[in-house]
């Protein structure tokens, strides 16, 4: 299998033994790592509550998107974790501004904790319609 690792300095850069998304062999199935509400220049977490946590999430996600030649419309299957699942509601609504029908398949799943203390984060599966990238 050949993979082609997918960087942008949109979102926020990879703190750990990981990537913003990789590609797989014919370039057209694209794998995004989970994204929290940074903010890629400062790499801070956003202020505000959890609605702008949940933009900036998805911020982050069309950028590494478009990075991977694609858009939020190319996402088949969305992770969403959330500290306190008393934001579900928030979360759909926040995320009907995003996607339109036919909408990704999607788990939300409730947490204790995650990284640098945010309520939210979100990864997720991308398929493009032709080749990506060629191996």
């Amino acid at each position: 299998m050949n993979k082609h690792i997918i960087s942008t300095e949109k979102a926020p850069a990879a703190v750990g033994t990981y990537s913003q998304a990789v590609a797989v062999t014919g370039g057209t199935t694209i794998y995004l790592s989970g994204q929290i509400p940074l903010v890629p220049e400062t790499m801070e977490v956003v202020e505000g509550g959890i609605e702008k946590q949940i933009h900036q999430v998805f911020k982050n996600l069309t950028a590494v998107c478009e990075a991977s030649k694609g858009s939020l419309s190319d996402i088949v299957k969305l992770n969403i974790f959330l500290t306190d699942l008393n934001n579900f509601a928030t979360l759909n609504e926040i995320m009907s501004s995003y996607f339109t029908e036919p909408y990704p398949a999607r788990a939300a799943i409730g947490v204790n904790e995650l990284p640098k203390g945010v309520s939210v984060e979100m990864d997720g599966v991308m398929v493009t319609s032709s080749d990506s990238y060629s191996f």
